[in-house]
């Protein structure tokens, strides 16, 4: 089994609720994954798009004065930014999913919300976000890992004429589990300091209210797909166990480049594992799934495929590649919705 770091994140959330006072804790939400969840629709193509007669409606609620909004009541922490929630909260340069989510959290709640980005382009769920009850992949997997990385060294020393060490099987499983620690580690942070992250909220206590994954792409190879499953089913309950919220609401953004086109090989199995979470019975009423290839920008979608040859329309549609659900402004706006209407069914519900 993995030994993940001791995560004691939540003393304070025993103390919250009527012993605190009167004060309403703040709200917080975790949103974790890989690169989509980081966010990839450039800042530029908003701005377009928010002006543009054609889509500047479906923007309109997150402007004022002709400017993006900076809420007071909705903040954000993603790696070393904080702030205010408004754009620019994704990939440098970019925005993702946060904006639509926190501003539905933000219009829902009386209280502040608090928004904890935990993000990593490239982060798999079977190996960096893999959880501690899912223990290790079987002993012939980590061997051929080990020497896999142990003739890359070899191959490096003689090419460069160095005496590096050899890798050890320590050094192969260290990485199992190290982005689910250092997601942990962001979450207690700001549940510990969210009054110094954010002076507005000195004194509030807070409280998780929710968690938001939004991952996949790199979990198609190797036969990871095949445990995704499993390994989604280990990490919900660990994350629940972890923070000491039993029934803690989790929404699941499935994975969805396919757009309007079948998904098929891996990524079908991914999102078939992803779906399964609505079904199991003690996930029932506080996890849901959405697809999210229904979600898709048609317009980004028609051009990409020529987008080389026609970059001054695509640069006011799109703005990435196909994994990265093509960098549309809308695609993401769509999703962060969903995610949002996904998490405040299942509190209605809790409620």
């Amino acid at each position: 089994m993995i030994r993940f770091l001791a995560v004691p994140v939540v003393a304070c959330l025993l103390a919250t609720g009527p012993a605190r006072g009167a004060d309403k804790p703040v709200r917080v939400f975790i949103l974790a994954g890989q690169s989509n969840m980081e966010g990839k629709a450039p800042n530029s193509l908003l701005d377009h798009q928010a002006t543009d007669a054609k889509t500047k409606d479906l923007f309109a609620h997150l402007r004022k004065d002709d400017k993006w909004a900076v809420r007071d009541d909705v903040f954000i922490k993603f790696l070393e930014r904080k702030g205010g929630l408004t754009v620019g909260y994704g990939s440098p340069g970019r925005t993702g999913a946060e904006l639509e989510f926190g501003t539905a959290m933000g219009n829902h709640f009386d209280e502040p919300v608090i928004l904890v980005k935990a993000a990593w382009g490239g982060h798999s769920l079977y190996k960096l976000f893999r959880s501690p009850s899912a223990g290790f992949p079987a002993a012939d997997v980590l061997e051929k890992e080990l020497k896999q990385a142990q003739d890359r060294t070899k191959q490096n020393n003689e090419k460069n004429k160095k005496n590096d060490p050899l890798p050890t099987m320590d050094d192969i499983k260290k990485d199992y589990g190290s982005s689910y620690k250092k997601m942990m580690a962001e979450v207690k942070d700001v549940m510990d300091n969210s009054g110094v992250l954010f002076p507005a909220l000195k004194g509030k206590p807070v409280e998780l209210a929710g968690f938001v994954w939004f991952q996949g792409w790199n979990d198609q190879y190797n036969g990871a797909e095949n445990e995704y499953e499993s390994n989604m089913k280990h990490f919900i309950k660990d994350v629940r166990k972890d923070l000491k919220v039993p029934n803690l609401p989790f929404v699941i953004a499935v994975m969805g480049q396919n757009g309007s086109k079948p998904a098929t090989g891996a990524m079908l199995t991914i999102q078939k594992a992803q779906l399964a979470m609505n079904d199991m019975p003690e996930f029932k009423g506080n996890v849901k799934s959405f697809r999210t290839d229904v979600l898709v920008d048609k317009a980004a979608e028609e051009l990409y495929p020529t987008w080389r040859e026609n970059k001054e329309k695509w640069d006011k549609v799109g703005g990435d590649f196909q994994y990265h659900y093509l960098g549309s402004a809308i695609w993401f706006h769509r999703i962060g919705k969903a995610m949002g209407d996904s998490m405040l069914e299942m509190l209605k519900d809790q409620k």
